[in-house]
């Protein structure tokens, strides 16, 4: 398996926990924690700088972790960033990432969005023609600079996770490669501004061979366009779509054989246009660990118990709604950091909302579970702090940044103060 699908190990765990502790991140009262290994992301970032061809932009998905420090952190370390929403483009901006490496792929932008995107400067992925009538009712040559696409829906087949493919037929997201392909590279032909392709098809859940199948389909279209129009073009985004691995059996494909695949397959692509990608769970996942004390635990036979802790649908969110299709490892700490050896009892656990559906777990083997012990989740570093719920109204843990040996917050803990002011008329004051 490649390097970079390197997990934080158990032993890292309980090292990480220790650290936390001695540095007065974790205490007697702290509920939980999340902490980023930072040296595993920068790590990361570099193994895809140099699997891909040298002009890439790896403009790194704001909406697996949209913590602005770790924004800083990528940016710092050479990515761009890829926003789904205007926020999120004020986020990258916060992360002082250059306008121009921004790229900013919403559905729904408005007129307001898009000019303020094209006085800054900012990459726009347009979903349809109507968007980009849009863009050319204000885009003027002499001022705007920003490169703009179009996503292509590539119709492929869905991958293993429903809700997550969308390049199958009847996705909500681009246009249709094969019943709008004239409209495609008439649009080419009109706009000399319009000058890229975009194509994106899920991420969990999608195989290798399905992400290189969809940029077999966006590679044709571009000869085809490049033919007729007798232009290049000047960028292809390819997303995101590399699956992370949250099981200890998976082993996921990694970037360089993705990019291995690219150079061998799509040379002319390679050579005439610049490659973009938008990964995000692949990159944070397994750079995060959550630790959730446990508060009660309740035995209901003699070998099973349940245990309740201070993390559930709030923060995995996927996990508890959709349990077939997302889960989770677990270790067990015991009040000291130590960790505990899986026995034969089995546990489930509980989050703390107050709705019967809120259990992370059920039935799993990872030792006996005692109050003041401390629950390890791994590879939480993407949707789980970014998905955080208000249901029920907790505040969003205290976030840390661990970098070789030093730990700092990159978040500090919400307070019952600040969600009080969150839910007020004046919140922002």
């Amino acid at each position: 398996m490649s390097s970079y699908h390197s997990r934080i190990s158990p032993s890292e765990a309980e090292a990480i926990w220790t650290c936390a502790a001695q540095h007065g991140f974790l205490n007697p009262d702290s509920r939980s924690l999340i902490v980023h290994d930072l040296n595993r992301l920068k790590a990361r970032i570099q193994i895809l700088q140099t699997a891909f061809p040298a002009n890439t932009l790896h403009a790194i998905a704001i909406k697996a972790n949209p913590l602005v420090e770790v924004l800083k952190f990528c940016v710092q370390n050479g990515s761009g960033l890829e926003a789904a929403s205007i926020e999120e483009v004020h986020l990258a901006l916060a992360a002082d990432c250059h306008p121009q490496r921004i790229v900013f792929d919403s559905p729904a932008k408005t007129l307001d969005e898009i000019r303020f995107c094209l006085e800054k400067g900012i990459h726009l992925n347009v979903n349809g023609f109507s968007e980009l009538q849009r863009i050319a009712d204000m885009y003027d040559d002499d001022v705007h600079r920003s490169n703009v696409g179009i996503r292509i829906n590539p119709e492929i087949s869905a991958g293993a996770i429903g809700q997550t493919s969308v390049g199958s037929i009847g996705s909500k997201f681009g246009v249709s490669i094969n019943q709008q392909r004239s409209q495609i590279i008439d649009a080419f032909g009109q706009f000399e501004w319009f000058n890229g392709l975009h194509v994106h098809v899920g991420s969990q859940g999608v195989t290798l061979d399905q992400l290189c199948t969809a940029l077999q389909q966006i590679e044709g279209l571009r000869q085809e366009i490049v033919a007729k129009t007798n232009r290049n073009i000047s960028f292809v985004d390819i997303g995101g779509g590399l699956p992370a691995i949250y099981d200890s059996n998976a082993s996921p494909p990694s970037p360089e054989e993705y990019a291995d695949r690219i150079k061998a397959e799509h040379p002319d692509l390679v050579r005439h246009s610049q490659l973009i990608t938008e990964f995000g769970r692949c990159v944070h996942a397994g750079c995060g660990v959550a630790f959730s004390k446990i508060e009660y635990v309740k035995q209901n036979s003699s070998d099973r118990v349940e245990a309740t802790i201070h993390l559930g649908a709030d923060f995995l969110l996927r996990p508890v709604y959709r349990s077939t299709e997302w889960k989770h490892e677990f270790l067990l700490l015991d009040a000291k950091g130590k960790l505990k050896t899986p026995n034969q009892s089995k546990t489930t656990l509980n989050g703390p909302l107050c709705f019967g559906g809120d259990v992370i777990a059920r039935d799993i083997q990872i030792g006996a579970p005692e109050p003041d012990d401390w629950l390890v989740i791994r590879d939480c570093g993407a949707y789980t702090t970014s998905m955080w719920s208000r249901h029920c109204n907790r505040g969003i843990p205290g976030v840390a940044g661990l970098i070789d040996g030093q730990m700092q917050w990159l978040r500090q803990q919400e307070t019952p103060e600040d969600l009080v002011r969150y839910w007020s008329n004046n919140h922002n004051g």
